[in-house]
């Protein structure tokens, strides 16, 4: 059985949940005043760490972004269309393509980027997990 939450749990897990809101709030607002929607800025953010390489596919893209196949192709369709992304053939697999970044796409994600880790560094501590000891799972 789980043990009971004190007040003082509440209390941090509210304020977490009020860090991560406000960061979000941040994120959404910077990357509109950019001309660019939230979703775009996550799908360059995965594509730019995506681990080992440069690319991934839209597969790849969905499991990351946690959207539907469908959704992906719509939003990398639309980020294709303002020049932020380009597809290329797989070379090993006919049936796939890689989307990368185009070279806009790639200065846009570093000048969003650079604000939305200036902004982290700010919120630091709201963003802290709270620390109630015991075991840690790393299955994600």
């Amino acid at each position: 059985m789980a043990e009971p939450l004190t007040k003082a749990d509440f209390e941090a897990l509210a304020r977490f949940r009020f860090g991560i809101r406000r960061y979000l709030r941040f994120s959404e607002q910077t990357v509109r005043a950019h001309g660019l929607t939230p979703q775009q800025y996550q799908l360059l953010l995965a594509l730019k760490g995506y681990p080992g390489r440069e690319w991934a596919t839209l597969s790849e893209l969905a499991d990351r972004l946690q959207l539907r196949h469908h959704s992906v192709g719509e939003l990398v369709n639309r980020a294709q269309a303002q020049g932020l992304v380009d597809r290329t053939p797989h070379p090993g697999d006919a049936r796939a393509v890689r989307i990368q970044l185009t070279p806009e796409g790639d200065r846009a994600l570093a000048r969003l980027s650079a604000l939305h880790r200036d902004e982290l560094r700010r919120m630091r501590t709201a963003l802290a997990v709270p620390d109630w000891g015991g075991p840690v799972d790393d299955d994600d």
